[in-house]
């Protein structure tokens, strides 16, 4: 059965235009995701509006659509298998949605594929987008030289890009020796299912193979219990039950549980998935769960539910580094946007600037700088204005990441590096 494998989270990185759509859509047509027939129609309406080579972007893009327009396509669309692995892709428009997507949800990416056009090299956002990747907690890489087609399948480009993304690569501690770099044409389908006659110089794996050489996510389910709650229900004849997405480690029936930052505390009584009892929760299990002596008013959303023996942490204050993605001027120490955080929401102050980095390197740029600007990374000291359960993301990562959000939109993204406990 297709559940079995494990599932592995994707993201698509790159600059605007290097064909990341285009790559998502050969790769769902690859793996026998999106029908041929599909695929022949986009070619139809392509080729009439003059623009044949958008044929795979629009399956992505119209299944998108169709899905809006409530036309019953598997919502699982984003969904393709290998042998090895089923996949969710993350798509990654620009670069905002690009942070939203991964921060929020369960859209953390276990992976990421960066694709680099040949014709035009490393563009800034390709390093944005590694840096970003790397800040956001994503250690496989796989890379696509792609466009492969327009640089006439040139060893020479090939070889020069590889040279200028290894550079960017290595600043941020990634090992260019253990990512592949794949010369692709996502228009054309050059090495992705099989190593191509147009690349008779390359010699490495094909993108499938690369996706299925890729090492599992570890099972979060030896790390300590975190349940973020995602709301808390009063059930007549049942009393209260939360329900929440276990992030990570077990729970059992009859384990003593408490609730942070509040306090509450009991013993678990039943623990239910899809109107189902069920004996144990592990990661990745959506469910409600019952516990003895604990009242509505004792548990809510953003509240974490872990061990007794060993509660989720609450910051009095916690150090995050941080990459600015857009605000309208600057950004100095007292700013009080809202962090969001697993299910919590919180107004936190930023009490000092500690240092600026190099988004492209990482490397620190200046102390105590006075302000930081859109574009901009920085570790910054962080005091929330209320109690907030977040852990360091070395710790626990799934409870390690957060955005941060003002005037309508994300203005940063970080991570959890320290954190002070109340």
């Amino acid at each position: 059965m297709a559940s079995e494998k494990p599932h592995m989270n994707l993201a698509v990185i790159g600059h605007i235009d290097h064909g990341k759509s285009t790559l998502v859509g050969r790769l769902m047509y690859e793996a026998g995701a999106v029908p041929a027939h599909i695929i022949e129609k986009y070619k139809e309406e392509a080729k009439q509006k003059g623009k044949e080579s958008f044929a795979f972007a629009w399956v992505m893009d119209s299944l998108k659509e169709e899905r809006e327009r409530g036309i019953t396509i598997d919502i699982g669309h984003k969904r393709f298998d290998t042998e090895k692995y089923y996949f969710t892709v993350v798509d990654c428009p620009g670069h905002r949605d690009f942070v939203k997507n991964m921060i929020t949800g369960a859209s953390q990416a276990d992976a990421a594929i960066l694709v680099v056009a040949a014709p035009d090299g490393v563009m800034a956002q390709t390093k944005e987008h590694i840096f970003l990747s790397r800040t956001l907690g994503i250690n496989q890489l796989i890379v696509a030289v792609n466009k492969m087609d327009a640089a006439e399948y040139s060893e020479k480009r090939y070889k020069e890009v590889v040279e200028q993304v290894s550079g960017i690569l290595k600043m941020v501690g990634f090992k260019p020796s253990e990512i592949p770099f794949i010369p692709t044409s996502a228009f054309q389908g050059d090495n992705f299912s099989k190593l191509s006659e147009n690349t008779p110089w390359y010699k490495g794996p094909y993108m499938m193979e690369a996706l299925n050489n890729l090492k599992e996510p570890e099972k979060p389910s030896t790390l300590p219990l975190r349940i973020p709650v995602e709301d808390a229900y009063t059930i007549s004849g049942i009393g209260t039950v939360p329900v929440g997405r276990v992030e990570t480690g077990v729970m059992k029936k009859g384990d003593k549980v408490i609730f942070m930052p509040g306090g509450a505390s009991g013993e678990v009584k039943s623990i239910e998935m899809h109107h189902e009892e069920i004996p144990q929760a592990v990661p990745g299990d959506n469910i409600g769960w019952n516990i003895r002596g604990i009242g509505k008013s004792d548990v809510r959303r953003g509240d974490v539910c872990g061990h007794v023996a060993n509660p989720p942490k609450v910051a009095d204050e916690f150090v995050g580094q941080i990459v600015v993605l857009q605000h309208p001027s600057a950004i100095t120490a007292g700013y009080t946007p809202v962090f969001h955080a697993h299910t919590s929401q919180i107004a936190c102050q930023l009490i000092t600037l500690d240092k600026k980095l190099d988004p492209k390197t990482g490397q620190v740029k200046e102390e105590n700088p006075t302000f930081i600007k859109a574009g901009d990374a920085a570790i910054v000291t962080i005091k929330p204005t209320k109690p907030m359960v977040i852990e360091p993301v070395k710790e626990i990562p799934q409870l390690g990441r957060f955005a941060i959000r003002d005037m309508g939109m994300t203005i940063a993204a970080g991570m959890c590096m320290s954190v002070k406990q109340k």
